[in-house]
């Protein structure tokens, strides 16, 4: 085996899907946070989105036996990940077959049309994620995809290696389709949870909440911030990330917040792209 596959074996698993608001540029300040933690029990992760710190941690090995929990209130997102765990080898297959067909009509004829059986559900988000506009998951109120073709040259929509990395990676994992109050069930103390919810917007221009039908508004982060607490009060270990905002911080108080800086590229302005800062919240 050539030392660059060597090296690309190394790098996996990691994310199949593409997320807005990934955490894989932040990697290194959660970890470095997650080893302040020290020893813990279970992991849980109830926003897991692309799940760019469950794979890292895995693939480190951080996570040893640990049992991982991962959830999200989005069933499409724990139905796509439940396919690369179970049906790699069938998910692959229709990959292929999407690749070899992409293109702008092909594109708008997937995404009308949902189909009955799981694993092309989970074949068609992948596909659409990986050729979609700036690679953003985003539903309607119907709970229907609606984001528009990304004319990209060559998307990966087909990484075979990675996606058997993952479904090893998920192996480990209980995967569930839930609202992220219950985690206030699960947890027990010792245990470490990494929340990553929707972020509240820095500005009007800037909001995005539209990963699931019913949106992430400020009465959500109220009761995210009522969940950390009683975490908390339970012995659990809690790490947030969020954007850095008067309310966030107000929500917060009393924890530890470190004030840190990502590339975000949500903005309708072009103009106002770039680095901000994004607050990491923890309770040891």
């Amino acid at each position: 085996m050539s030392t660059k596959t060597n090296l690309q074996r190394n790098a996996l698993p990691r994310p199949f899907l593409k997320w807005v608001g990934g955490k894989r540029q932040l990697l290194p300040e959660l970890l470095k946070r997650i080893d302040e933690a020290g020893d813990f029990g279970r992991y849980h992760e109830p926003f897991i989105g692309g799940g760019a710190l469950f794979f890292e941690l895995y693939r480190q090995g951080r996570l040893g036996r640990k049992k991982a929990y991962l959830s999200d209130y989005n069933p499409r997102l724990i139905e796509t990940y439940e396919v690369v765990r179970d049906d790699t080898d069938k998910l692959i297959h229709l990959l292929k077959q999407h690749k070899a067909k992409n293109e702008h009509d092909y594109y708008y004829e997937v995404r009308a049309n949902v189909p009955n059986e799981k694993t092309e559900r989970a074949a068609r988000i992948i596909y659409m994620n990986k050729t979609c506009y700036n690679g953003l998951y985003r539903e309607n109120s119907k709970g229907l995809f609606n984001t528009p073709y990304g004319r990209y040259k060559n998307p990966q929509i087909c990484d075979e290696e990675n996606l058997h990395a993952c479904a090893e990676a998920l192996g480990h994992a209980k995967l569930v389709a839930q609202h992220f109050d219950m985690i206030t069930k699960s947890a027990k103390k010792g245990d470490l949870v990494y929340f990553d919810p929707p972020y509240h917007p820095v500005s009007k221009t800037a909001s995005f909440t539209g990963y699931a039908k019913d949106g992430f508004g400020e009465d959500a982060q109220r009761l995210l911030a009522h969940d950390f607490r009683k975490l908390h009060e339970h012995g659990v270990k809690v790490l947030l990330s969020n954007s850095y905002t008067p309310f966030i911080l107000e929500l917060y108080k009393g924890f530890t917040i470190d004030e840190v800086s990502a590339n975000r590229a949500i903005n309708s302005r072009a103009d106002r792209r770039g680095k901000i800062s994004e607050a990491l919240i923890r309770n040891f």
